[in-house]
């Protein structure tokens, strides 16, 4: 394990008040944001769609790593560059998604835990081989009546921490993203509680594998109400219990914690971001950025349908949500323009 190095590519993930744009999903998931919007849910649709987004000029001023799907590191554009060479001369750092999916917990109805470990270390060396510098692994957490359960959390952690391990050992940053779902009518207050626990058993976890805290990102959820909660919350409610949250619960040795937007709109994912670097600037031990995926690519994706004459207009979509993204680290994100 080179800590160094992990520690440099950690910081260099999170600086110039860039973050990662998350184009990891799988194959099912694009077929049904596809489906939504009536484009062909074929292998050349799901090329053409990532190749407009690795191409878009200027993404890499707001965008510092993208985290991929295998399928897409052995993509190439129409005329046969590689997607990841088009990546790496862009100067983003590339990543790969290496978990296999959320599965149901036994004896945990309604509770999923996260495989993948199998193999992983033999996978996580070929990608180092290609150039990948980073990987992501993703745990849910449902909130409801009696959940999350203690076995729910600590099996979760366990693997999360596990994974972070030997991504370190193969010289890959692990981002480490424990997602506590918004479905469900839990008010900000439970969101709050239930995300402090999660945070405080992953990070026992962390400490118990032996993982570098300085050489990881954390990708938390946002601390926010369920999705048809009844009570309704300020963007600077939601910003301060998130934070006050995360400064309860993650160590300051963590050099960046990189949000998920987790089915928030896009300029609700921005404005609350952006909240949260107004009114805790220079409060915080570890940068606050974003590693959105519908957040900054649903508009690109509902210009574009599948159509070739739609994709320079699709590709400004993309880049001004990046930039929007890019300005609320800086705290001067509106819904009108970017500063």
């Amino acid at each position: 394990m080179n800590q160094q190095m992990l520690r440099e590519t950690a910081k260099q993930l999170v600086a110039n008040n860039k973050g990662l744009l998350a184009m990891d999903e799988s194959n099912p998931t694009c077929y049904k944001r596809f489906a939504d919007l009536g484009i062909p849910q074929t292998l050349e649709a799901r090329r053409a769609y990532r190749e407009l987004i690795v191409t878009t000029p200027g993404l890499a001023d707001c965008i510092s790593g993208a985290i991929l799907y295998d399928e897409t590191i052995h993509q190439k554009t129409i005329d046969g560059t590689p997607f990841l060479k088009i990546i790496m001369d862009a100067g983003i750092i590339p990543g790969i998604k290496v978990d296999t999916g959320a599965k149901p917990l036994a004896g945990s109805p309604g509770e999923k835990v996260t495989e993948g470990l199998d193999g992983l270390r033999d996978r996580l060396a070929e990608y180092s081989k290609l150039g990948l510098r980073f990987a992501k692994w993703r745990a849910v957490i449902a909130v409801g009546a009696g959940m999350p359960g203690k076995a729910c959390l600590e099996a979760n952690a366990h693997a999360l921490a596990r994974y972070a391990a030997l991504c370190q050992e193969a010289g890959l940053v692990p981002i480490v993203e424990p997602e506590v779902l918004m479905q469900g009518d839990h008010t900000l207050e439970r969101c709050r509680d239930v995300s402090e626990e999660t945070l405080r058993t992953v990070f026992e976890q962390l400490y118990t594998q032996g993982v570098v805290l300085e050489g990881m990102i954390l990708k938390p959820s946002m601390v926010l109400p369920g999705s048809v909660c009844q009570q309704q919350y300020s963007i600077n409610e939601v910003a301060d219990a998130t934070v006050l949250c995360l400064l309860r619960a993650v160590p300051a040795a963590v050099p960046g914690i990189a949000f998920l937007s987790g089915g928030q709109s896009a300029e609700f994912a921005s404005a609350r971001l952006n909240a949260m670097n107004i009114r805790f600037k220079g409060r915080m031990p570890w940068q606050l950025a974003f590693s959105f995926a519908r957040a900054i690519q649903q508009p690109a994706m509902e210009i574009w349908r599948g159509e070739g004459a739609n994709i320079v207009r699709a590709q400004e979509a993309l880049l001004y949500r990046a930039r929007c993204n890019s300005a609320a680290r800086r705290g001067e994100y509106n819904s009108d323009h970017v500063i």
